[in-house]
């Protein structure tokens, strides 16, 4: 039991001293990666930059780690999809994208959803409604499902917005207090949009 407390308690002072001191992560992830210079530890450096939203950094620590047996790792051009999506970069966002669309990990994760959004700006619209659609899950994937509600308004498919807006609050209001608090944000977004009648 003590065990399980102090760790508890690590991970939430990590938390903390992350909230208050961000770039410390970054420097002692920087100090571990030359020290030991790992596929494992270029990632996590790579993680912590997209995480502060430093892209460039961060797609420059996911290029480097693709080498070798590690060239075609999901993960790595995954996060390297969100990193150029997010740096306004779609065009190579869409690149690398279709570097692992054949992944059978592909339909269910991030880089299909930004794909999704990036096929949508180059007005790809069927495909990323088709790649959208294909995330659409009960009681899971909100981020996702609120866009996509947003995807339909966007193209004049309103009664499809509605329906899937009124299945999101629905579903929230059998939510624990747990998965409310980590979707609450969403749910109200997605009250919102059916109050404004879309």
């Amino acid at each position: 039991m003590n065990v399980f407390q102090k760790r508890d308690l690590a991970i939430v002072q990590e938390n903390i001293t992350t909230a208050i001191h961000p770039t410390k992560k970054i420097i002692d992830l920087e100090k571990k990666f030359s020290f030991t210079d790992t596929f494992k530890n270029q990632v996590a450096l790579a993680d912590a930059f997209l995480e502060a939203k430093q892209y460039d950094k961060a797609i420059s620590n996911y290029e480097a780690a693709l080498k070798d047996v590690f060239q075609n790792d999901f993960y790595v051009i995954s996060s390297l999809v969100e990193a150029y999506y997010f740096s306004s970069q779609v065009d190579t966002a869409i690149l690398w994208s279709e570097k692992i669309k054949e992944s059978p990990k592909f339909k269910k994760s991030k880089a299909a959803f930004l794909y999704a959004l990036a096929m949508e700006k180059k007005g790809q619209i069927a495909l990323a409604q088709e790649l959208l659609e294909g995330l659409d899950a009960p009681y899971v994937r909100y981020e996702e499902r609120l866009e996509l509600a947003k995807f339909y308004i966007r193209h004049a498919e309103t009664k499809k917005a509605t329906t899937l807006l009124e299945e999101i609050v629905k579903e929230s209001e059998g939510m624990s207090k747990v998965s409310y608090r980590q979707n609450g944000t969403l749910i109200k977004k997605a009250n919102e949009l059916l109050r404004t009648g879309l």
